[in-house]
């Protein structure tokens, strides 16, 4: 009789079911923000790394620069040492033993143009409570229609329009360059977004105003007829307009006329910078750092981060890359 028992049992320890292989980089999970967080999966049905390397490096014309690696043992990785306005391609590969990986296929992320601005939302400051809901952590507000508002629609058939509920950021800007991002919900029937001095908060919030003229306009400060013609001319504010998941580019005479050429798709995540030196303004798509409209702002006392809301809808500041986003362990 022979004895085959010690055979078959190296034999079941020979990785016949599983294979190391490619980590993928997560483009959802990953983003760019004040910092880099990069993250990675494997496919489930593989044989886990016990270690990574990250790569990463600037695009650049010369296509020799050097990759700069990290090692891990997680499954994603935070970066500090980005440039500002650049794009970094990345890649990952694993390694169990003396095996490793192939290189994942890269992926090319921009970084913000300028430093972010950290700020949450101010819940003093002209804040409506009857219209507006400002979560505990104050970095999402929801617009709802109140009694008062819906009361006040009796008014609509006289020509009268209805108010706009701002909000703004708690903290101003006095100087220099500043990036931030949020995203809004894809319901949201008309909301605002840009930025307005201190001077101009105050005239909109608290100096009151006649809102039964069908001429009033209030989210440019000028008179609706003239609007067209005015709005190139630099002011204390610029207010974007977002609306039936739709980004619309404010009007000016440098534009194409034709309606179509100003309305985008609205993208998932929407950014702003504010040069205060340099007195411009521009929006973003947050997802690519593709400037989408940038304008001349007439930069005066503190400029704040602006918003506003009718209708219903709810508006989410980007949250701050943080060390508690460290590194998702494998053994997660």
């Amino acid at each position: 009789f022979l004895d085959v028992a010690k055979e078959e049992d190296l034999l079941s320890e020979m990785a016949f079911s599983k294979a190391l292989a490619v980590p993928e980089i997560n483009t959802e999970q990953s983003k760019i923000y004040n910092k880099a967080r990069i993250c990675w999966n494997e496919p489930s049905d593989s044989l886990s790394a016990d270690s990574y390397v990250l790569e990463y490096r600037r695009l650049d014309k010369n296509e020799d620069l050097l990759w700069n690696e990290i090692e891990t043992t997680n499954t994603s990785k935070i970066l500090t040492d980005l440039d500002l306005n650049s794009q970094y391609r990345f890649r990952v590969k694993g390694y169990r033993g003396s095996t490793s990986t192939p290189l994942s296929k890269e992926v090319i992320l921009h970084t913000p143009p300028a430093p972010v601005f950290n700020f949450l939302f101010d819940d003093k400051c002209g804040y409506n409570k009857e219209h507006l809901m400002l979560h505990a952590q104050r970095d999402t507000v929801e617009s709802m229609a109140g009694i008062s508002l819906l009361l006040g629609a009796e008014r609509v058939q006289v020509g009268c329009y209805t108010c706009l509920d701002y909000i703004i950021g708690d903290t101003g800007i006095t100087k220099g360059r500043h990036f931030w991002a949020f995203s809004i919900e894809s319901h949201s029937y008309l909301v605002k977004v840009g930025v307005a001095s201190d001077i101009k908060l105050q005239e909109w919030l608290y100096n009151p105003r006649d809102i039964s003229s069908p001429r009033y306009d209030q989210d440019s400060g000028h008179d609706s007829g003239s609007e067209d013609t005015s709005y190139d001319s630099s002011q204390p504010f610029t207010l974007a307009t977002i609306g039936m998941n739709k980004f619309f580019i404010p009007k000016s005479s440098h534009l194409a006329g034709a309606t179509a050429d100003r309305v985008l798709p609205l993208p998932t995540r929407i950014g702003i910078c504010l040069d205060y030196d340099e007195g411009k303004v521009g929006f973003y798509d947050a997802n690519n750092m593709k400037c989408l409209y940038e304008r001349d702002v007439d930069c005066i006392g503190t400029m704040y981060p602006a918003f506003a809301l009718l209708g219903g809808g709810a508006i989410h500041l980007e949250e701050v890359i943080t060390a508690n986003h460290l590194d998702y362990s494998n053994e997660i």
